[in-house]
């Protein structure tokens, strides 16, 4: 039975965070929080009725089946908006003005496909619809100039369409979440590999949409490294890419789906590439003097080896919070920096990986903490939870990344850093801000920022304002607007800004020519 995340918060109730009373008194004393800022009870929220004309939802029930277009509160509720900090204070306030009028959930890409073309007729945005993890604005249509918006929800596009063993690929339907698409290559024996933290609840349709990359990146690689094939369905037709891994046929269009969050169409079917499921998995901790030293160690072993599978490389303050492990936040520990190395594979693989990155790491000054490498695995999905509780507790707590090359790095991290803390100074709310590194590659590595400060009347006009700083420090220091949480409506403007004014103009013509009505997620991607 498929688990819905909470209205108004991430993932799971069941596992949602406590925060214990020395929580308390370090957001009080360290940040400035006044009291608690609890979430409206649901009873207290209100939806506008559904604008969804009798003929449009007559004509798109027959597609569906009745049954599988729902209209009512609770099911327009969960699918509005995503998870970011700005979403959720929204909803938590209330505000349910961009609630879709009606959810969709189409058994086929047939059904897809025609959905698409009533839709057009009828003038009513689609928002496809995955995990509902977005925390980039990646499901906040633009409503203007239509009848109605609906959300397409995939869950049922959820088999695992072909396993090629002699190839190594497996063809998935688009609504799988993670552990469920985990399970099935699991019971022949493969794995993706693929564990973002938002894998609980996040669907392979997702991951490709919007870029995803997983913890064991460094091992793995990012998702849509792993993609061969793509099945899209438009309101012209249907797209199908990939006849083999590689071609010089002309520019890869796969990249051209890969990314486009729902803004070009519709992913129906992903081919990825798979591997063995490891019989060993090892995490340990090493800790390191600086952030300095530890961006030394992580970059050499990622350029000259061995590379571990997991890597990741928390900076002194997120390190003096537990943050890395969020089970544990605030409970204070040996300080340094603290580094998460992980090994998946054979067990000969494991060991030879192992002890060649432990001779590199004492050789640049790390300690070994492995303790904190298992506490680190068992917390992994942890983070969002925590920040619900922070949320409820009266503090702003949010997330943002980049990456650039490792000649950039420290440069990146110094700017965006900066502008944060003094964005939020001259507000009077200072914060803390941290940071890590969680995904490196031979010529750079992403930084991931946690910021946190007391929460003003107006939160949101708050976490704008550093926001915006933030992103305009990233692209003054030649960053890149994001690695992997996407562009949706928060990054557009910055994101064109990257991509220059004839980069915009080219994503517009795909978009004209595959969605001319201009259904497709409007002023998702590109204005």
């Amino acid at each position: 039975m498929r688990t819905d995340m909470l209205w108004s918060g991430w993932g799971d109730p069941a596992e949602a965070t406590a925060l214990g009373p020395e929580v308390g008194d370090l957001l009080r004393e360290a940040l400035g929080v006044k009291a608690p800022t609890p979430a409206l009870s649901r009873e207290e929220v209100r939806l506008a009725d559904s604008r969804l004309e009798d003929s449009a939802r007559e004509r798109l029930g027959a597609v569906t089946g009745e049954e599988h277009l729902r209209e009512d509160a609770d099911s327009r509720l969960l699918h509005t908006r995503g998870k970011s900090m700005p979403d959720l204070l929204r909803i938590r306030s209330g505000q349910t003005d961009d609630a879709p009028d009606a959810v969709l959930l189409p058994g086929s890409h047939e059904e897809v496909l025609e959905l698409l073309r009533v839709c057009g007729e009828d003038r009513i945005a689609v928002v496809p619809f995955g995990g509902g993890t977005s925390v980039v604005g990646g499901l906040e249509p633009r409503r203007a100039g239509f009848a109605a918006v609906v959300a397409l929800d995939l869950r049922r596009l959820d088999r695992l369409l072909e396993l090629d063993e002699v190839s190594r690929t497996a063809t998935f339907e688009p609504g799988l979440r993670g552990p469920d698409a985990e399970r099935l290559l699991g019971e022949r024996g493969y794995t993706i590999g693929h564990h973002p933290q938002s894998f609980l609840f996040a669907t392979i349709g997702g991951f490709a949409a919007a870029r995803s990359s997983g913890q064991a990146s460094a091992g793995y690689g990012r998702f849509d490294e792993r993609v061969v094939g793509l099945r899209i369905a438009t309101p012209r037709g249907t797209v199908d890419l990939g006849r083999a891994p590689k071609s010089a046929a002309g520019p890869d269009l796969r990249q051209l789906f890969l990314g486009s969050e729902g803004a070009f169409g519709v992913i129906t079917a992903v081919r990825v590439e798979v591997r063995p499921a490891p019989p060993v998995c090892i995490y340990e901790g090493w800790r390191f003097a600086s952030f300095a030293d530890g961006v030394a160690a992580l970059r050499r072993l990622i350029q000259d080896g061995p590379v571990p599978t997991v890597l990741r490389l928390s900076d002194e303050a997120e390190t003096a919070l537990n943050l890395a492990r969020p089970q544990d936040f605030g409970a204070g520990n040996a300080g340094g920096c603290l580094g998460i190395a992980g090994y998946e594979g054979t067990e000969e693989d494991v060991e030879a990986r192992r002890d060649g990155a432990a001779d590199v790491l004492r050789e640049l000054g790390a300690e070994l903490d492995a303790e904190a490498g298992e506490s680190w695995e068992r917390g992994r999905y942890k983070g969002p939870y925590l920040r619900d509780a922070l949320l409820d507790a009266g503090a702003l707590a949010e997330t943002l990344e980049t990456t650039t090359f490792w000649s950039g790095l420290d440069g990146l991290y110094a700017s965006v850093g900066g502008a944060l803390r003094e964005t939020l100074t001259r507000l009077g709310t200072p914060p803390v801000v941290l940071c890590h590194i969680s995904h490196v590659y031979p010529s750079g590595a992403s930084l991931y920022f946690t910021v946190g400060a007391a929460q003003l009347e107006d939160p949101l006009a708050q976490w704008r304002a550093a926001k915006a700083a933030a992103n305009d420090a990233i692209i003054a220091a030649g960053g890149s607007i994001t690695h992997h949480h996407g562009v949706g409506t928060d990054h557009r403007e910055h994101f064109a800004q990257e991509i220059g004014d004839l980069g915009v103009e080219t994503l517009r013509a795909v978009k004209a020519t595959l969605d001319p009505d201009g259904i497709l997620n409007p002023g998702v991607l590109i204005g």
